[in-house]
């Protein structure tokens, strides 16, 4: 299990040359809450961003993510949901299925094999954080991301 924040910036690697590819930007999300895949950033001058499918990762170390193949990635097509670039779910209000204000998004707990989010990290500001600390809302169910909210099923809090 891994948090979006501690992936952000790692480098790619292609395992079978050794050459580093990119970074990891950003994650691409399904409206049903799976990860899809990764951005991938390529390029010193003229950078891009690529789309990296979670199948065609080899391995996520504490150091690197690796690919098994350099031709795994390709061109950005129009994601559902990202966490901090196009249609970002960054800062989202998080709402229980009760209809219970959570605070919100700050980051994602997911599984990398199955690219699976299976925890919310919230935020309802700098001084809660400070005072009462982070809070994590854990969720197996598939969530709900609309234009105004993203609604769980909430295990626990």
């Amino acid at each position: 299990m891994r948090t979006f924040s501690l992936l952000k910036g790692q480098p790619v690697f292609d395992t079978k040359s050794g050459q580093k590819i990119g970074e990891v930007s950003d994650l691409c999300i399904s409206s049903t809450g799976k990860v899809d895949g990764l951005l991938v950033k390529k390029g010193v001058l003229f950078k891009q961003s690529l789309f990296l499918d979670i199948q065609q990762v080899a391995s996520f170390g504490a150091d690197g993510v690796m690919i098994k193949d350099t031709g795994s990635l390709e061109k950005l097509k129009d994601p559902e949901y990202t966490f901090t670039h196009q249609h970002s779910i960054d800062g989202m209000m998080m709402l229980s299925k009760s209809g219970e204000s959570l605070g919100l998004l700050k980051d994602v707990y997911f599984q990398e094999e199955l690219g699976t989010i299976i925890g919310y990290e919230i935020t309802d500001g700098f001084f809660s954080d400070l005072t009462e600390g982070k809070q994590v809302i854990q969720s197996g169910k598939p969530l709900a991301i609309g234009k105004d909210a993203i609604i769980v099923d909430v295990n626990n809090t």
